[in-house]
């Protein structure tokens, strides 16, 4: 799977193509090439192939198959969510409510959505990174009409109390989104559980191609339509089928069903390693809840050092910074602003995420790699 002597820890950012992902969406490629709206048996074959992908999703989020509808991705399926849901209840209320930790699919929504009339309320968090619900609960209005809070956050993977979140809104009768890109995949996801009615799927975020995703609707549901077209997807989302990559998100909805604690043990497992190893560094913070996190995640921050500076140093290692430097300045992450971390430490902070194809051994020479680095910027 790796070709380079590089270390991958962003898992976060991107997950590669399962190699079993690969092979099942192969045969879409060359043999099963007609269209799915065709009643010939070209046309049959990949109508079957989407159906069995769209069951393999609903197995996955405990959901009916008829609640799917496949996009073009995690960004797609926010806007659908978000614009369809607010252009089609606005004569219900034009406030909606998120958080200011959100993914920016979702906060350049929210932000187009204000200049169309809407009033939008952002949520701070706690320290950790979760949204208090009291807080949730004084922000809510008589036209208040949605809430979209994201289950895991890409950065620092806390938890939202997404459960707690579901059963306040539907005291006041209102719906609740989830983006759920980075949670699908890393945690159980079940929308009976948490009590959703429209989730976010980004398929490249668990091992999937890029460029597929879905959305959950539940039943009963109406958005506005965001496409516009043939009568594709029940005539939710316009446009021919791209049945290439909804097999492979199939697939991956699969393998995401497979041995799930298992998976999560052992990503918990090498987390737990690289932060240990970490520790002895001294001057440096751990991000996010602890408790209610993402098993894969480990947000570190090094006290009066640059994260661009700390890339620099170990070009072997793939890591996200949670900040960026234009012209001299330090721009800190939307994130660990909302969290209150420190400016000594948000501007040295470093994501770091494994995943299935991460090894023992790339962790102990991470680490290796890493505390050289840091050892070296100090002096």
């Amino acid at each position: 799977m790796i070709i380079t002597n590089m270390i991958y820890l962003d898992y976060n950012a991107t997950t590669p193509v399962a190699k079993e992902v690969a092979e099942a969406m192969q045969p879409y490629l060359f043999e099963y090439f007609g269209n799915p709206s065709s009643s010939h048996w070209y046309g049959q074959q990949t109508k079957n192939a989407i159906e069995k992908a769209r069951k393999s999703l609903a197995d996955m989020l405990n959901c009916d198959t008829s609640e799917i509808v496949f996009t073009s991705g995690g960004s797609e399926s926010n806007n659908y969510a978000l614009k369809g849901f607010a252009f089609q209840h606005q004569e219900k209320g034009k406030h909606i409510i998120t958080s200011k930790i959100e993914h920016p699919a979702i906060i350049e929504v929210c932000k187009f959505l204000e200049q169309e009339g809407f009033e939008i309320s952002y949520l701070p968090v706690d320290e950790s990174g979760r949204v208090r619900i009291s807080d949730l609960e004084n922000a809510i209005r008589p036209d208040t009409i949605l809430i979209s809070i994201m289950y895991a956050n890409n950065e620092v993977g806390s938890l939202q109390p997404l459960k707690e979140i579901s059963a306040l809104a539907r005291k006041h009768n209102i719906a609740v989104h989830t983006d759920c890109a980075q949670a699908i995949g890393k945690v159980p996801v079940d929308v009976e559980d948490l009590g959703v009615d429209l989730l976010t799927v980004a398929g490249h975020k668990f091992y999937g191609p890029k460029g597929i995703g879905a959305l959950y609707i539940r039943k009963g549901i109406q958005l506005r339509k965001l496409i516009h077209g043939a009568d594709h997807e029940s005539n939710r989302r316009a446009g021919t089928e791209n049945i290439l990559e909804i097999v492979g998100l199939g697939k991956a909805a699969e393998l995401a069903m497979y041995e799930p604690e298992k998976r999560m043990q052992r990503e918990q497992k090498l987390v737990e390693m690289l932060k240990s190893g970490l520790l002895p560094l001294g001057e440096l913070q751990f991000n996010g809840n602890q408790a209610y996190k993402l098993p894969n995640t480990l947000s570190v921050s090094f006290k009066n050092l640059r994260a661009v500076d700390i890339l620099s140093q170990m070009p072997n290692i793939a890591a996200s910074a949670g900040a960026a430097c234009h012209s001299d300045a330090v721009k800190i992450s939307a994130t660990l602003d909302a969290m209150n971390v420190p400016f000594e430490f948000a501007m040295g902070t470093l994501r770091l995420s494994v995943g299935k194809y991460t090894t023992e051994e790339e962790i102990k020479t991470a680490i290796t790699e890493i505390s050289a680095a840091i050892k070296l910027l100090r002096k």
